[in-house]
């Protein structure tokens, strides 16, 4: 058995309209995706590449690069499907059951650190986890420091009863990560909600034994927002400027 890698993308988006096909350092934005995809293909870590969306230019682009398109039905793309509805219709369409994990890849995340998809891959097969994804340390946004500021300015902790945890030095706070968007490997089992004892949620389909490793902080850029845009603009010209 070998891994699917799926590239998944929708049209639609409310914080950055159109932004899956934005231009990013000379290249729309899903065809990083689709190039750490393939270089993933090309290094044997995925058998097969699979691109799920409803937006014919997408698809288009996926078919220029080589690989497997299959057009997302409109239920599937509005602001209220989920990731994992979307890969179940996907592994349908493609009729492939031998495919073990999926390596789920955003299109709005163009920066990526090398090889992120052959260590997701190795993480879950070394942890015996059901899913695996990569994660960054939030830095100076850690949950310690959540406030809550109120419509009169009073600010109250998010949590507990102490402003800042009484923590007041960004190297006292204690390690705390989050997802970076970089990738998410899944069984398959996990992924058709078929692992037992997992109760129902909707992070079901990441089954029962969940692991993850860390990125280094700035190696992800998960586009929502023009900031972010800007960011990867910048760090992939970078990358660019280096190599010449």
């Amino acid at each position: 058995m070998g891994a699917l890698g799926l590239i998944l993308g929708r049209a639609g988006s409310k914080g950055l309209p159109g932004k899956n096909l934005r231009p990013i350092a000379g290249r729309p934005c899903v065809e990083w995706t689709i190039r750490c995809a393939l270089e993933a293909e090309h290094s044997g870590a995925l058998e097969r590449v699979v691109l799920s969306t409803d937006s014919r230019d997408m698809r288009r682009l996926g078919a220029e690069a080589g690989i497997e398109c299959v057009e997302r039905p409109p239920e599937l793309a509005g602001d209220g499907a989920t990731i994992d509805d979307a890969a179940r219709h996907a592994l349908r369409e493609i009729g492939d059951g031998t495919l073990d994990p999926v390596v789920i890849l955003y299109a709005n995340v163009p920066v990526r650190p090398e090889r992120v998809v052959e260590r997701a891959i190795d993480c879950l097969s070394e942890s015996g986890a059901d899913s695996v994804q990569s994660y960054q340390p939030v830095g100076k946004h850690h949950p310690w420091w959540t406030a809550v500021v109120g419509a009169d300015g009073s600010v109250r902790p998010w949590e507990g009863g102490v402003l800042n945890h009484g923590v007041y030095r960004r190297q006292d706070l204690p390690q705390a990560h989050i997802p970076d968007g970089a990738v998410l490997a899944v069984r398959r089992a996990a992924l058709m909600l078929e692992t037992p004892g997992v109760e129902p949620g909707p992070h079901a389909f990441l089954g029962a034994r969940r692991a993850g490793f860390v990125n280094e902080p700035g190696s992800v850029v998960d586009i929502d927002s023009e900031l972010d845009a800007r960011i990867a603009e910048a760090v992939l010209l970078e990358h660019a400027g280096a190599g010449s």
